[in-house]
C-alpha cells in the first residue's frame, strides 16, 4: 500500500530523510502583509538563492529602502511591483529538513478573491492574515468562508503588525476570539491563531522576544508540525476517463485501454466495476502503469484500465466499484464562488465541467446569496456577482456523476462556463454548503424547457 511519506534518492542511490509534503496557501485584506509574511518565511528558513536576495535588495534601495523588500520574493509581475499588490497567485516551493512545502500566495483585493478560491482548492491550510490595527473585515470573513467552503481542513489566523500596536496582547486575543467564533460557525475544523510582526520577523521562523505572553509555535513550526494526510486510498475509488487507448497494430491488435488519473481510492485486478454514466459493469482485467502491468493502483497515478468486456467508453465517463457508485442526475445542487466579471443569472446557458466531461448546462435556480457579515442567507437574489458565494440549481444535458464536495473535493467539484468564448464564470461544490450546514441545501427546481438545442 502507499505511504503518505515521500521518498528521495541521494546521489550514491542511498535514501534521504522521509518528509511529508504539505500544500498551503496564504489570504487576506490588501496591505495586510501576505507577501512579506512568504517573503520572510523564504528568507529565514534560507529557502532563498543569493542572486535572488541581492536583485531584491538592488530593488529595494532603488527605491530608497534601508532594508530589503521581502514582498518582491513573491511579487514577480510588473504591475504587482509598481502597484506594492498581489494580483496573481505566486507559487512557491520550499523545504525544510522536516518538511516540503508547495506555497499558494493568494491576493488581497476583493477584485481578485477568484485567485483565493484557485489557490486554496487544493490546500490543506490556510494561512487568513489580519493586520492588528483592523481587525476582522468583511475580506477576512470571505476568505474564511472560502476556506470552509473548500474544504481545507486547517486555518491559521496570522494577526500581522503586532510591532505597530505595542505588540499589545488584548489586540491579539480580541481578533483571536472574534476570528475563531466566526470560523467554527462556517465548520472549520481547526484554528491556529499566531501573533506575528512579518517586516520584523516576530514568530515568523523565530519566537519573538517581544510577545512572552504568547507560548504557542511560531507559524514555521506549525507549518511543520500540523497532521496531514495525502493517503486518498480509502476514499470512493474514482476514475474520470481522458482517454482511450486503442492502437490497432500488430503487436496490440485488440487492445482496447481507458486512461485517466484516479482521483481517488484504489483499483485492483478483478474488481467488479461500473462505468458511468450509461451504468455499464464489467470487471478489471489489467492495469497498466507506466507500460508495466500492475496489480493494484491507487490516487495520484495515472493509469490504464483493461475491462473484461468491450463496452462503449469514451473521454468523461467514470469508472467506479460496483459497489460504491455515487449516484447519476440531471439537477446539480451546488454552491458556487463566482468569480468572472459578468454576471450569473436565471436562466443562463453554461458548460459544466465536472472532471473530464464537459455537458451543456442552464441555471434554474439561483435560491440564494450568502451574506458574510451575519451568514445569512439572502432569498432569490436572481443573480451572482463578482466575488458572490451563492446556492445554484442547473440542469444538465447529461447525466453526471457527482459525489458532494464533503466527500470528495476533486469528485464533487466542478467549473461554470461561457459557451460563447470558455470564460470560467464560477467554481462549484455540489452538495451541502458548510460542514455543519449553515447554508440548508437548496430545493430542487423543476426543469423548464428552452430552445436551441438546450432544453433538457
Amino acid at each position: 500500500m502507499p505511504s503518505t511519506h515521500t521518498h528521495t534518492t541521494g546521489p550514491f542511490g542511498g535514501a534521504l530523510a522521509a518528509t511529508t509534503l504539505l500544500r498551503f496557501a496564504t489570504a487576506g485584506s490588501v496591505d495586510d502583509g501576505k507577501s512579506t509574511l512568504v517573503g520572510r518565511l523564504l528568507h529565514d528558513s534560507k529557502s532563498v538563492l543569493t542572486d535572488q536576495l541581492e536583485a531584491v535588495e538592488r530593488v529595494s534601495l532603488g527605491r530608497g529602502q534601508e532594508a530589503p523588500d521581502l514582498a518582491l520574493l513573491t511579487d514577480g509581475l510588473r504591475a504587482e511591483r509598481e502597484q506594492g499588490i498581489t494580483i496573481d497567485v505566486a507559487y512557491r516551493y520550499f523545504a525544510t529538513p522536516r518538511r516540503r512545502f508547495i506555497l499558494a500566495d493568494t491576493p488581497g483585493h476583493v477584485q481578485y478573491t477568484r485567485n483565493m478560491v484557485t489557490g486554496a482548492s487544493t490546500a490543506e491550510l490556510a494561512v487568513v492574515l489580519v493586520d492588528a490595527r483592523n481587525g476582522v473585515v468583511e475580506q477576512t470573513r470571505r476568505h474564511a468562508a472560502v476556506a470552509a467552503l473548500l474544504r481545507v481542513p486547517h486555518v491559521v489566523l496570522a494577526v500581522n503588525k503586532m510591532d505597530l500596536v505595542e505588540y499589545a496582547e488584548p489586540v491579539f486575543a480580541a481578533i483571536a476570539k472574534e476570528f475563531t467564533a466566526y470560523a467554527a460557525s462556517l465548520g472549520v475544523p481547526e484554528i491556529t491563531a499566531i501573533p506575528i510582526s512579518a517586516l520584523a520577523g516576530d514568530n515568523v521562523v523565530e519566537p519573538s522576544a517581544h510577545m512572552d505572553w504568547y507560548g504557542g509555535p511560531t507559524v514555521l513550526e506549525h507549518l511543520e508540525t500540523v497532521p496531514v494526510s495525502h493517503d486518498l486510498t480509502g476514499c470512493h475509488a474514482r476514475l474520470p476517463v481522458q482517454y482511450v487507448i486503442r492502437p490497432q497494430n500488430a503487436e496490440h491488435p485488440d487492445y482496447r485501454g481507458y486512461a485517466g488519473q484516479i482521483a481517488a481510492g484504489t483499483f485492483r485486478v478483478g474488481e467488479d466495476v461500473t462505468v458511468l454514466p450509461s451504468g455499464r459493469t464489467s470487471k478489471i482485467a489489467g492495469i497498466d502503469l507506466l507500460g508495466e502491468p500492475v496489480d493494484v493502483a491507487w490516487t495520484p497515478q495515472s493509469v490504464t484500465l483493461l475491462l473484461a468486456d468491450d463496452i462503449d467508453i469514451s473521454r468523461g465517463d467514470l469508472i467506479v466499484p460496483t459497489g460504491d457508485a455515487p449516484a447519476t442526475t440531471q439537477d446539480v445542487e451546488a454552491t458556487v464562488c463566482h468569480v468572472a466579471d459578468r454576471p450569473l443569472g436565471v436562466g443562463q446557458r453554461v458548460l459544466l465541467k465536472h472532471t473530464t466531461r464537459t455537458v451543456k448546462a442552464i441555471v434554474k435556480d439561483i435560491p440564494s446569496r450568502l451574506t458574510l457579515d451575519d451568514l445569512s442567507q439572502h432569498p432569490a437574489p436572481g443573480q451572482l456577482v463578482a466575488n458572490d458565494i451563492g446556492r445554484v440549481v442547473v440542469r444538465t444535458a447529461e447525466p453526471l456523476a457527482l459525489d458532494a464536495y464533503a466527500d470528495s473535493r476533486r469528485t464533487g467539484s466542478f467549473l461554470l462556463i461561457d459557451p460563447a468564448d470558455g470564460t470560467t464564470l464560477s467554481a462549484g461544490m455540489a452538495g451541502a454548503a458548510f460542514t455543519d450546514g449553515t447554508a440548508a441545501a437548496a430545493p430542487g427546481a423543476a426543469p423548464a424547457a428552452d430552445d436551441e438545442g438546450w432544453d433538457f
